[in-house]
């Protein structure tokens, strides 16, 4: 029995005004996969990301999820086919309380699924029941991290992307988060993932691509970029 892909990317061309940043991208995430897109920073990941998400409209090119055509589609539409976006700077509602940020975050999977409620999420961010009153703006950067990452979660999407989830957080927190997604894939959640830090995806992601200038110029398993320094120190080293 073949995979399902639940997100699919053909060729995607995406321009911001004048300037090309996208070329001719194509990757797919199979249902249960985690794939980690790396590159350094300006390769392209956020847009890629964004592109999908209907944040960007691709020029040229297909975004698929669950098979249905999702090029220049509203975010909102994205949404409701089963998509869910971690932006890298988080977006919470700083003056609504924790539970509140969960609440509004809240809706039935595309075909009805409710797997991902208060109850379900407090067993799996175990860090925010207690702090479930607290204002989302008092909260550290981990902390607001998790939320935002839950609040998504709250959705019941059919794929998952995390923009950058580690950058900027401290060592500690960026292992707790590690550890967080590790249980995700673990229990079959779809993700793409989107990092600079090679050595946060590799004991999270199934396989992993890597885009150069708006390029995907490796598609492997962890297992072999792991075993190939060529690929690592030409594009992952920093």
């Amino acid at each position: 029995m073949s995979a399902t892909p639940v997100i699919e990317v053909d060729k995607i061309d995406v321009f911001y005004g004048t300037s090309q940043i996208l070329f001719g991208v194509s990757l797919s995430v199979n249902e249960g996969q985690t794939v980690a897109l790396l590159g350094r920073n300006g390769a392209g990941k956020s847009t890629t990301l964004k592109a999908i998400a209907g944040l960007v409209a691709p020029r040229t090119g297909r975004v698929k999820v669950l098979g249905t055509e999702m090029q220049n589609r509203r975010p909102h539409i994205i949404a409701r086919a089963g998509i869910g976006f971690v932006p890298e700077d988080r977006q919470i509602f700083p003056e609504h309380s924790v539970e509140d940020n969960l609440l509004l975050g809240a809706k039935k999977g595309r075909n009805g699924e409710d797997y991902w409620n208060l109850r379900r999420v407090y067993e799996m961010f175990p860090l925010l029941e207690p702090l479930k009153h607290r204002m989302g703006g008092r909260l550290s950067g981990g902390e607001q991290q998790m939320l935002t990452i839950a609040r998504t979660l709250m959705g019941n999407p059919s794929g998952l992307l995390l923009d950058e989830p580690s950058e900027g957080l401290a060592p500690t927190v960026v292992r707790r988060i590690g550890e967080l997604l590790h249980r995700l894939q673990k229990m079959g959640v779809t993700v793409l993932l989107a990092e600079q830090n090679m050595h946060f995806c590799l004991n999270i992601a199934t396989e992993a691509a890597v885009i150069d200038k708006g390029q995907i110029v490796y598609r492997d398993t962890i297992a072999a970029l792991r075993a190939n320094p060529e690929i690592k120190q030409r594009y992952l080293a920093f």
